[in-house]
């Protein structure tokens, strides 16, 4: 809800409110990117409505009683993920815009805590953070340490000894091996709602990972073999999205015949690639890779398959530490390495990148 009040050695944030004529401003310096090269400000004009989260008393925020809706059944990962995204588009195709004093069409509260109980399903206005890391409120149990982070898993700084800044992020996935960095979902001061790479939380700042009581699957195995984990999805990606999604994305645009370069940043080069792929396609041209674009956008790849698309496949295996030389060719090393992907993935060992095994290696870090 939520930049926070103070520097940290992960936020880097800082705000700083000024007060003329019963008018409220704020100068926000924004939290980095996990990856450099965004096209973001470093600092931008907050909303003059942009201040301290709603306290549990305010008629803002859900009271006692109210608390529970979807989270008295068990909701999976990938539902609570795709309710998030939908604030990414809901304001005629773009973000649901940032606000701690109004509710959206939806009734969910248009602040961090709001778009996050508004994923769970909780009681409308939502709660605040304070509510949702609290374990009298029932929604979410605190986890032992961040390693332990799972997809619809939350990032909360409820701490209220420091100011009244506080926030929280929907943990999506991490980004790489080493778990220096993961995509989340937030909703965030000027911006709305955001899916972006970040850093801050995981670090020696005051965030502290949690677990919705009622959130299941996604936990085990592939579930019949050659089915991907309930738990892993395709990744949005849009402007402003950075990584190596991203350059696989690009990989398999130019293996569909658009000249767009692997550089693994999302620019308007790579938007307006999207946005003809889309048309070809007959799918919404918006511009954003989501499920309907992957599905469409992945080729099937395989022992003797040469081109981008194999290129896209090495980058994604990459990810994963097989340390493969992406050069487009599908030889013995990447057949091995995708054998291997599908053993640990509990997915059809048949050495094929198809669709399911394109869904595991992007969705499920």
């Amino acid at each position: 809800m939520s930049l926070r009040s103070r520097f940290t050695r992960r936020t880097r944030i800082a705000l700083i409110g000024i007060t003329a004529g019963g008018v409220a401003a704020a100068i926000v310096v924004v939290p980095s990117l996990a990856d450099s090269g965004s096209s973001e400000p470093a600092a931008v004009a907050a909303q003059a409505d942009y201040g301290p989260e709603p306290e549990a008393d305010s008629e803002l925020v859900t009271q006692a009683g109210g608390v529970s809706t979807m989270a008295t059944a068990t909701l999976s990962p990938d539902t609570m993920i795709n309710r998030a995204r939908t604030w990414l588009t809901a304001n005629n195709g773009g973000p649901v815009p940032y606000s701690m004093e109004r509710v959206w069409k939806d009734g969910y509260r248009q602040d961090c805590s709001g778009f996050v109980s508004m994923a769970l399903g909780l009681g409308k206005p939502g709660l605040n953070t304070v509510g949702l890391a609290d374990s009298k409120s029932g929604v979410t149990t605190r986890l032992g340490s961040v390693s332990q982070l799972k997809k619809g898993d939350l990032l909360i700084d409820y701490r209220t000894d420091d100011g009244d800044f506080r926030h929280v992020v929907i943990f999506e996935k991490w980004a790489n091996t080493a778990h220096s960095a993961y995509y989340a979902y937030e909703q965030r001061g000027t911006y709305g709602t955001t899916y972006r790479q970040l850093k801050y939380g995981i670090g020696s700042d005051n965030y502290d990972p949690f677990r919705p009581v009622k959130l299941g699957g996604g936990t085990g195995g592939g579930g019949g073999g050659q089915v991907p984990s309930p738990s892993v999805s395709w990744p949005v990606l849009k402007s402003g999205s950075q990584g190596a999604d991203v350059k696989s994305a690009q990989q398999l645009l130019t293996a569909q015949g658009y000249s767009v370069a692997a550089d693994s940043s999302f620019g308007p080069n790579t938007r307006a690639a999207v946005v003809k792929f889309q048309k070809s396609r007959s799918l919404a041209a918006d511009g954003v890779i989501g499920p309907n674009t992957w599905a469409k956008l992945i080729k099937v790849v395989k022992s003797g398959s040469s081109g981008s698309a194999v290129k896209a496949a090495q980058t994604q295996l990459n990810v994963y530490s097989y340390g493969l030389a992406v050069d487009g060719g599908f030889g013995t090393k990447t057949r091995s390495a995708v054998v291997a992907f599908q053993k640990n993935h509990k997915l059809e060992i048949d050495g094929v990148v198809g669709p399911n095994t394109w869904r595991t290696l992007l969705g499920s870090r």
